[in-house]
């Protein structure tokens, strides 16, 4: 077994080799995956349960198609939950009811029952991610999807092997019981007891030097790290001892390339890195690779720290017991957890290709500007019950002091056969309902209690929206990861304290601003994203930190039909779930 978890770098490497030799496709190829979702008992951290997966992998198949594909992923539910899967950052162009998220684009599948997810893969090409989008489910139900390109890549390095570098995390305990417990008494999550790497602990861990992932390397070759953060609850810092990163694409998106020493990586972001194995190892033949946290809030959280190791082949080895203790490892190139000047530097630094071939086609102009504070709240305890939040009260989050809260029936199916039902409402409201200051109020004497519902913005097809993103300084000041589903869209601008309408859209970048499907939106600032709403359906927006989205840290935007058929909405396919 110790062989086997060790060398998975090297099986995963080999995939994507493979993967890539395929030739390359017409528009008509279509991918079939199956995809069966159960449990299997896993052993982790001295901890043996039952843990649910997809074909039984931990972490679970990687998609491969290419750039045109059409695919088809049949999914079988064989437990007795409901569940849902969603392709994080594919957009679903027309194809809305292959998106995912329970309630929103679809009912969930129910035990026993299967759903056929079909789309297109049109314009997008490079790393994306797919996940359970169900309860917690995706604390273990989520891979790789990679999206390879029709022609060469716009980088000449050529590449030995692609990598797959998938960060999780692990809990010993249920996530999902860990949820249904947060929600019924109004308190916090319990955090995970480890980070994981390709679902590896690593040896920092108890019980875990044999899952331990190491990727086998050749000096002089240069390798493509295909790096994709899948955990539940925290952005991370990802470094590799004395080794260098250039970043070449985010989102699935072609940047201006850059070094960097090592990356932020917020929950659902994925960023592609190219790295030359090009130093001397010492008597080991490794050099560490480690992720741990960027910590911007003062909640409980898991502050340790996944490693794995690079081997360098053939490289002179000590033989026999490693005498290297894992607690006392250099961790280098790793900035510190609460090293907000990294994690703003590095996010600085990226910026879309703007290449002829590839480019970048921000929004000029806008039609609407939607501003929208960002929460976490305190409600007050009702009547006869005990809450278990801070001062006796319960924990929630909001957008525009609105907790969103997801219907019995899908919303995308009530829109679309037009049922006269109270699902949802249209009257998201595009501004805070009271100016405060937002990011330097105290944390704990504002008045935090919010307002529950289902409130969306409706959009004619073809809207050019900004929305800012705007944090604010309820329970803590905190980094929060915002995606939105069907769309791309451009970061033109950030920064800390309180957005100024007047000021701070003078200063944005409408050159070569990053394209992405999440946004980090700043501890304690803001963040202003340009999208063109052309893909009709409806499209859900929230923190991809899990715990926030259960509270209501969301909400969603209808993409009304254009003209004709291809702008328009696709009928729901004969097999979609019913409520």
């Amino acid at each position: 077994m110790e062989a086997v978890r060790k060398h998975y770098g090297i099986l995963l490497a080999s995939l994507a080799i493979i993967a890539a030799a395929l030739p390359c496709c017409s528009s008509e190829t279509t991918r079939r995956f199956q995809f069966n979702v159960e449990w299997k008992k896993v052993t982790r951290l001295c901890t043996t349960k039952q843990l649910l997966m997809v074909n039984g992998q931990y972490p679970g198949p990687t998609i491969a198609v290419h750039e045109g594909d059409n695919v088809e992923i049949k999914v079988k539910n064989r437990i007795a939950q409901n569940t849902t899967l969603h392709w994080h950052g594919v957009r679903q162009l027309r194809t809305g009811w292959a998106d995912g998220p329970a309630y929103i684009t679809q009912c969930p599948i129910r035990g026993g029952q299967s759903y056929t997810y079909k789309f297109t893969v049109t314009g997008q090409r490079g790393t994306l991610l797919w996940h359970a989008h169900y309860a917690w489910q995706r604390a273990s139900v989520y891979g790789a999807l990679i999206i390879y390109p029709r022609i060469p890549y716009p980088f000449s390095h050529p590449i030995q092997a692609e990598i797959p570098i998938i960060f999780g995390e692990w809990w010993n305990g249920d996530p999902d019981e860990i949820e249904k417990t947060m929600l019924l008494t109004g308190g916090g999550p319990d955090s995970s007891n480890a980070y994981t790497i390709n679902g590896l602990p690593g040896p920092l861990y108890p019980c875990s030097n044999q899952d331990t992932f190491i990727q086998t390397v050749e000096y002089g070759k240069t390798y493509l790290l295909r790096i994709i953060n899948a955990a539940l609850t925290n952005e991370l810092f990802f470094a590799i001892a004395k080794h260098t990163l250039t970043v070449v694409e985010v989102d699935a998106v072609y940047t201006k390339p850059f070094a960097t020493t090592s990356i932020m990586i917020a929950p659902g972001q994925t960023t592609t890195v190219l790295m030359t194995a090009n130093q001397v190892p010492d008597f080991t033949g490794m050099f560490v690779m480690a992720a741990r946290p960027y910590l911007t809030s003062v909640f409980p959280f898991n502050n340790s720290t996944t490693i794995g190791f690079l081997r360098y082949k053939n490289a002179r080895t000590w033989k026999g017991k490693s005498p290297v203790d894992p607690s006392s490892l250099r961790l280098h190139n790793l900035p510190a957890m609460e090293d907000t000047a990294f994690a703003t530097k590095f996010s600085d630094k990226i910026k879309s290709l703007a290449s002829p071939q590839y480019p970048c086609n921000v929004p000029k102009t806008i039609d609407k500007r939607v501003i929208t504070t960002i929460s976490l709240n305190l409600q007050d305890c009702p009547e006869n019950k005990t809450c278990l939040g801070l001062k006796g009260k319960s924990f929630f989050a909001s957008m525009n002091n609105q907790s969103f809260v997801r219907p019995s029936i899908s919303i995308l199916e009530s829109y679309y056969k037009n049922l006269t039902t109270s699902s949802f409402s249209s009257d998201f409201p595009q501004k805070p309902p009271n100016n405060f200051d937002y990011t330097g109020g105290h944390p704990l004497t504002q008045n935090m209690n919010t307002k529950f519902g289902t409130k969306l913005l409706v959009l004619p097809y073809g809207t050019n929206i900004e929305i800012v993103l705007q944090d604010t300084s309820f329970l803590n000041l905190e980094n929060h990861p915002i995606h939105v589903h069907g769309h791309n869209f451009f970061i033109v601008g950030s920064g800390f304290g309180n957005f100024n309408e007047a000021r701070d859209p003078k200063r944005y970048n409408l050159v070569d601003p990053p394209e992405r499907n999440t946004v980090a939106v700043p501890s304690g600032g803001w963040a202003a994203i340009r999208i063109k709403a052309d893909n009709p359906g409806v499209w859900f927006v929230h923190c991809h930190l899990e715990q926030h989205t259960s509270w209501g840290l969301a909400t969603g935007f209808i993409v009304q039909n254009g003209q004709g058929p291809s702008q328009s909405l696709l009928p729901p396919p004969h097999d979609l779930p019913s409520c």
